[in-house]
């Protein structure tokens, strides 16, 4: 890939995605896949205006290694080193940029104590996260990985994959054109747009329903909005968590789904690959899982607390996105939840309500905020999903036709 064109992309995730202010700290989490774009996002971070960058780096074949050979209790521990770092980053809220470009197999085979130990550092680490929450700029972006690359492109060599992958994450990053600041400012006003009219509709419930045996419906926040695109820190700095984004999500009622939906897609968990599943919900909790492949890691993902039983997120994505126009499965989700209309188990966001800056954690769980160590996507867009909205006056509004925009 030409230097210039990966120079633009990570221009883009340090000004547009991160947009880093002057002072700023910066901390970028990545893999090994990729170093010499690292290097250039850290110089395109100091560009910006960043006091300090610090690179933070993974390896997930060393995740099997501790995993293997620390007990549960070693593993699971959050160290007093770890709880200052995390208290550094809730006193100073630096910048956070994360790429993504690990095997998706990568984790496969590890041993079962490595999840149970990430569970129990989850519910450590969660009151930092949560004090930090809607007050600092944060990213997520790809790069390609090797092993990730040949997943996508077995009959391709390594050099071949990898290059194909680039082609894949800018173009489905909208980072491939001559602008691709330019062209996220129009992405960004056709999603707020789109939010703008649903905001306006005052919905209560999205029905949905296709061929496949979907047949749901969820409850709706009164005070709550459908968000998309561009956010902002409470001090007014915006930013673009996610690139790419092509949805536009509220946080429902987390009492209210009732029926049963079946995922269009498969979803890649932490190595596993669950297939073929639908999941029923009764007064908002999911009480029955079935899965062709997966079961038991589709169980563990209902389980990791009470509130992972119930949704936290409600998104629409139009089945000509982008990456659904490339007809990949990505195997990641930042990709892949992207390509379709998806669910999410677990945690809800403050943000989709209207007024949540003065209010309470415990306020917010009362109006119907899911509240979880858990946020897992999963994908239900199909070609002839319908979504239909019912107002507070009960009229049916069509908000999703043939799995894409009814408007």
């Amino acid at each position: 890939m030409k230097k210039t064109v990966l120079r633009q992309y990570a221009r883009l995730i340090a000004r547009v995605g991160a947009n880093i202010q002057k002072g700023q700290e910066v901390i970028l989490s990545a893999g090994l896949d990729q170093p010499e774009f690292v290097k250039m996002l850290t110089e395109e971070c100091y560009r910006a205006g960043a006091k300090s960058v610090r690179v933070e780096w993974s390896y997930d074949p060393l995740y099997k290694v501790h995993a293997r050979w620390q007990k549960l209790k070693d593993l699971s521990r959050v160290e007093d080193w770890e709880k200052a770092k995390l208290q550094h980053m809730v006193d100073v809220l630096p910048v956070r940029i994360f790429l993504e470009s690990s095997d998706p197999d990568g984790l496969n085979g590890i041993h079962s104590r490595f999840f149970k130990a990430m569970q129990a550092r989850a519910g450590i680490v969660k009151p930092y996260r949560d004090a930090i929450d809607n007050r600092h700029q944060w990213c997520i972006a790809a790069v390609p990985g090797e092993e990730w690359a040949k997943k996508l492109y077995p009959r391709l060599s390594k050099k071949q994959a990898v290059e194909q992958l680039w082609k894949d994450i800018l173009f489905a990053s909208r980072a491939d054109g001559a602008d691709p600041m330019a062209d996220w400012e129009t992405h960004n006003a056709d999603l707020k747009a789109r939010c703008g009219y649903l905001n306006g509709l005052g919905l209560r419930e999205l029905r949905y329903s296709s061929a496949n045996g979907t047949d749901l419906r969820v409850g709706l926040i009164p005070r709550g909005r459908f968000s998309a695109g561009a956010d902002t820190t409470l001090s007014g700095v915006s930013f673009d968590p996610n690139i790419p984004t092509e949805e536009v999500f509220t946080s429902p009622d987390r009492r209210t789904a009732e029926g049963i939906v079946y995922a269009t897609k498969p979803l890649s968990f932490q190595g596993t690959l669950i297939e073929n599943f639908s999941i029923r919900f009764e007064k908002g909790r999911a009480v029955e899982v079935h899965a062709e492949k997966g079961q038991e890691v589709l169980e563990y993902i209902v389980s990791m607390d009470e509130a992972s039983h119930y949704l936290g997120e409600c998104a629409l994505v139009p089945r000509e996105s982008p990456i659904s126009a490339s007809g990949l499965l990505f195997y990641n989700t930042l990709f892949d939840e992207n390509a379709a209309c998806h669910l999410a188990l677990g945690a809800g966001f403050n943000e989709c309500v209207e007024g949540f800056e003065s209010m309470t954690d415990a306020e917010l769980f009362e109006l119907g905020v899911n509240d979880s160590i858990n946020h897992t996507d999963f994908m239900i867009g199909s070609d002839d999903l319908a979504i239909d909205g019912v107002t507070a006056e009960g009229n049916v509004v069509p908000i999703f036709r043939n799995g894409t925009w009814a408007f």
